[in-house]
């Protein structure tokens, strides 16, 4: 009898030991990539003293128009800060490659996000451009 209880106290410690080295050898997810937010038309995003207005259009011509309030001196930055931007550093500044939840890929399909300042293709990086009020700015999938 005392060799079975032995045996079985034996395997129950193996198996606690084995499901603690499983459990202390996983790791928490890293954080490497921003979530970039779903607009929804009309909303106000942000809070702060200069308002402008962003618009994104989508492959299918759909378009979701937006405010944005910030005090954040580049709309790259506010535009990041409220993740509804993402992309990568480049040596030309931010290359945006998801706007309003969706990533195009340059590379992979020929699609890209377009910058327009009031209505102009910008001739700055969104990173660059300093927020003016009631401004327009606006990401087009092209």
């Amino acid at each position: 009898m005392k060799k079975v209880f032995s045996a079985i106290l034996c395997m129950v410690l193996v198996l606690t030991l084995c499901f603690g080295m499983v459990a202390c050898g996983k790791k928490a997810p890293e954080a490497t990539e921003a979530t970039v937010a779903t607009m929804v038309e009309g909303q106000t995003y942000g809070e702060g003293a200069t308002a402008f207005t962003f618009t994104v259009t989508d492959l299918d011509k759909n378009t979701t128009t937006v405010t944005i309030k910030t005090d954040e001196e580049t709309v790259g930055a506010a535009l990041v800060k409220l993740g509804l931007v993402s992309g990568s550093d480049s040596e030309y500044g931010l290359m945006v490659d998801t706007v309003n939840g969706i990533t195009l890929d340059y590379n992979k399909d020929g699609k890209y996000w377009a910058f327009y300042i009031n209505g102009e293709y910008a001739t700055t990086g969104v990173d660059s451009t300093p927020v003016e009020a009631d401004a327009t700015y606006a990401f087009v999938a092209e």
